[in-house]
């Protein structure tokens, strides 16, 4: 298969290119680096990423970015990066995807545990998560030419742990969250949470 990883460069990303390129021809996608480039919070940016991508068999989103804080700080600007980014970026990737999936394809897209496990800070990042969740949910309902669509919702990364200086032993390696996002492609489901604590 064709398959388009877009956040390629990011942790799990690159889990995810290294876990498909065994078996597929992978397309990587990244936000600043490499041959091809999307900003998620720009609808002409994806559209026009899809007009020179010619036809795929898969596409996986493993990006957009969100905002960490209490309630009471975040701003209205840190609720329209969130929404324009990580939930309507992933919007924009699967309207303007469908047009270019062959028939049966798939599209993978990313919540995270936050969405129905929120912690104190989260709430911005539990708004777009569950969004996207209720959207796939609802997307699936009306892809056409058989191609399905999923949410996978990764728990903490012991990679991003150990990034942000936290103790990493609390998280899942990247490369296990990546057998989520292959079963999704690889796999029947359609129109569900792939919680990948349980997709081992």
């Amino acid at each position: 298969m064709r398959i388009v990883v877009i956040g390629a460069t990011g942790t799990i990303g690159k889990a995810v290119v290294t876990a498909l390129a065994e078996r597929h021809e992978v397309v990587p996608v990244a936000h600043s680096k490499g041959e091809l480039r999307v900003d998620l919070a720009e609808p002409e940016s994806v559209r026009g990423l899809f007009a020179k991508l010619g036809e795929v068999d898969a596409v996986v989103c493993a990006a957009g970015s969100a905002v960490f804080g209490a309630l009471d700080k975040l701003t209205d600007q840190d609720f329209s990066l969130c929404l324009s980014n990580k939930l309507m970026g992933q919007v924009n990737v699967l309207r303007a995807a469908v047009p270019r999936l062959r028939d049966g394809g798939s599209i993978t897209l990313t919540s995270g545990v936050l969405a129905r496990e929120p912690t104190p800070g989260s709430a911005a990042i539990s708004l777009v998560n569950s969004a996207l969740e209720g959207f796939v949910a609802a997307a699936a309902l009306e892809m056409p030419r058989g191609i399905r669509v999923n949410v996978v919702s990764p728990p903490w990364v012991r990679e991003t742990l150990i990034k942000m200086g936290r103790d990493g032993a609390g998280g899942m390696p990247a490369a296990k969250v990546a057998a989520a996002y292959v079963a999704s492609v690889e796999g029947r489901a359609n129109g569900k949470v792939i919680d990948a604590r349980v997709q081992q």
